[in-house]
């Protein structure tokens, strides 16, 4: 029986015992979750905290006068409203963002760089003008370039006193010295044409920028040259520009390097003027003949891309054969006969008629005539050929005396031995 009742005293005991554990698991269980709660809470606070420093740092990060991205998120008939992470959106007037017909040249979404005119109004609004954002940018553009020597592209938009005006997103001056290598007679030619130019001198507080295409030019003539002087040598085929003609012959820019090519090798025929065959401005391609790298001089040629017509001459044209030509020019002593390009031949009045008693040779011939002849010689070394129009037909003296000699071999009639 005492055994019995200590049992149930232990047995109670330990139910006591585990129910005191399980409520004291249980507090630890909810002072644990209750402290992980109070920590994330904390952790949200300090994130909070953080997230508000960012901001306000942010904010402090845009002030006025600075050049921000922003989207378009609204377009109205007066505004255009601008997300640029402020407080509130900014505003912009909705002229900024139409073309000269009208038209509005933005939509919602659309990125653009704007400038912060003040953060906040009278009426507590944030005031942007991308118009002003490109002039800055512009400004940055021309600081850089005139920093590094780099060129910057404009287009020339009027006469001014000196010189030129011109647009490169803001007026800069251009003086006509400057304008091209050479003195230009007429500035308004250049009128509304683009170039690259240099800017020579800005002030950015009075808005002068003064610019200069000749040194440009330069720039680039010395970049061109330094690689023209690499391709330089005898023989060399290089493409070039007509830049000047004259009476003798054509100039030609090889890239920073100027070339002559003179009439005699422009073309194993006859040249009149060089005119007849380019113009100011046109592309040639050349052969260099000569080059004197100490002076820079080049002599060019165009005929010498063909082969010489002379070197197969005394083949094509064998004495006796019959050729066609065009009368290119007449002398007292002849005419000049084109049997193909860069070979003529010359008819001498004697080998003009047999019967016809010919003083100049203008009595039968004009310049442009096409003529039937036969060659009688040739000579490569000198470049000459001898031409004839009478043999093509028998000397009728000739018949004459065959006709006398037939005669006089017959019996007269009625005779006989």
């Amino acid at each position: 029986m005492g055994t019995t009742t200590d049992e149930k005293a232990e047995n109670g005991f330990s139910v006591a015992k585990n129910v005191e554990s399980t409520s004291v698991d249980r507090k630890e269980l909810f002072s644990e979750e209750k402290g992980k709660e109070v920590n994330k809470n904390q952790e949200n606070i300090q994130d909070r905290h953080h997230f508000m420093e960012l901001y306000e740092e942010s904010l402090k990060s845009i002030h006025e006068g600075k050049v921000v991205k922003g989207e378009i998120v609204q377009i109205g008939k007066e505004f255009v409203l601008v997300d640029i992470g402020y407080k509130s959106e900014g505003q912009i007037r909705i002229a900024e963002f139409t073309n000269p017909r009208g038209g509005l040249t933005a939509k919602v979404g659309d990125e653009v760089d704007v400038l912060l005119v003040r953060k906040e109004n009278k009426e507590g609004r944030i005031i942007l003008s991308k118009e002003k954002a490109a002039r800055v940018k512009i400004w940055d553009k021309v600081e850089e370039a005139f920093r590094k020597q780099d060129t910057i592209r404009g287009k020339i938009v009027s006469l001014v006193r000196g010189g030129l005006s011109v647009d490169i997103g803001v007026q800069a001056f251009l003086p006509g010295s400057q304008a091209d290598l050479r003195p230009v007679r007429d500035l308004s030619t250049l009128i509304g044409t683009e170039h690259d130019f240099k800017i020579v001198k800005y002030e950015k507080s009075e808005e002068n920028i003064v610019l200069s295409r000749r040194a440009a030019l330069e720039a680039e003539q010395k970049a061109l040259r330094e690689k023209t002087l690499v391709l330089l040598e005898k023989d060399a085929i290089l493409d070039g520009i007509v830049t000047n003609i004259k009476d003798y012959g054509l100039f030609v820019d090889l890239g920073g390097i100027v070339g002559l090519l003179h009439i005699t090798d422009m073309s194993w025929g006859r040249v009149g003027h060089p005119s007849e065959l380019y113009r100011v401005g046109d592309e040639i391609t050349v052969k260099v003949l000569k080059f004197d790298r100490e002076k820079e001089r080049v002599s060019l040629g165009l005929k010498q891309l063909n082969p010489d017509p002379w070197s197969e001459a005394e083949e094509k044209y064998p004495i006796h054969t019959r050729v066609k030509g065009k009368i290119l020019s007449l002398v007292e002593y002849g005419a000049f006969v084109e049997v193909e390009k860069g070979i003529e031949g010359l008819i001498r009045v004697s080998e003009m008629s047999w019967t016809e008693k010919i003083r100049y040779p203008s009595q039968i011939l004009s310049v442009g005539n096409i003529v039937e002849t036969m060659v009688l010689s040739v000579d490569v070394a000198k470049r000459r050929i001898f031409l004839s129009m009478k043999r093509l037909e028998t000397n009728p003296s000739d018949t004459i005396a065959e006709s006398t000699q037939g005669q006089r071999g017959q019996s007269p009639e009625g005779i006989s031995d």
